[in-house]
């Protein structure tokens, strides 16, 4: 049962979002996976282009499908994904263990050749988590979640000036709380704090 601030607590007495209450899959992404720091290249690339992948359908959507986006982009390598040519990427809009959408799917492979670019200038990872902000947010309740900040912002227009596409403002901030760079982890949630990074 949902309570006034958002929060299920299931059959093993920890309080969770409703999001992530009943569907197990969700579930384990939220107690294992979701909200830990991620501070390498190919796990920044793999979250980058999957938050774009997500733009206007569900997290649940994605999930499921992900071992088939790994399987379809290489596991994510950017080394191998930036050779990908327009003949491997209409390959890719027949395989329909993905989210077909021809601009994600060209969008994945320009964001490999811009991961490699950064390589010069000081990397992806350091790029990305330069833009952690100073207090991470103590919501309450699902209501007081921020969809996005001036660091989500400043996050994408970066991304944007070296050559990444689908990372808008409101995609990057759930990057930033994916990776830990936010806590939004409800107060009463069980997994608040579990990134080690915020007190």
């Amino acid at each position: 049962m949902t309570d006034s601030t958002g929060i299920v607590v299931g059959d093993d007495g920890l309080a969770r979002p409703a999001w992530a209450a009943t569907d197990p899959l969700m579930r384990d992404y939220y107690d294992f996976e979701w909200g830990m720091p991620v501070r390498d290249e190919r796990g920044l690339y793999e979250r980058i282009c999957l938050e774009g992948f997500q733009a206007g359908l569900s997290w649940a959507t994605i999930l499921r499908k992900r071992p088939a986006f790994r399987k379809a982009f290489q596991s994510f390598n950017p080394d191998v994904v930036a050779t990908f040519t327009q003949e491997h990427q209409e390959t890719l809009m027949q395989d329909t263990g993905i989210i077909r959408n021809r601009r994600k799917i060209r969008a994945t492979v320009e964001n490999a050749r811009a991961t490699l670019n950064l390589r010069s200038d000081g990397g992806l990872v350091d790029l990305v988590w330069g833009f952690q902000p100073d207090h991470t947010p103590a919501p309450r309740t699902t209501a007081e979640i921020p969809t996005k900040s001036a660091q989500s912002l400043a996050l994408s227009q970066a991304l944007r000036q070296r050559g990444f596409t689908f990372v808008g403002p409101t995609t990057m901030y759930a990057l930033m709380e994916a990776i830990g760079m936010v806590d939004t982890h409800l107060v009463s949630s069980h997994r608040r704090g579990s990134a080690g990074i915020w007190t």
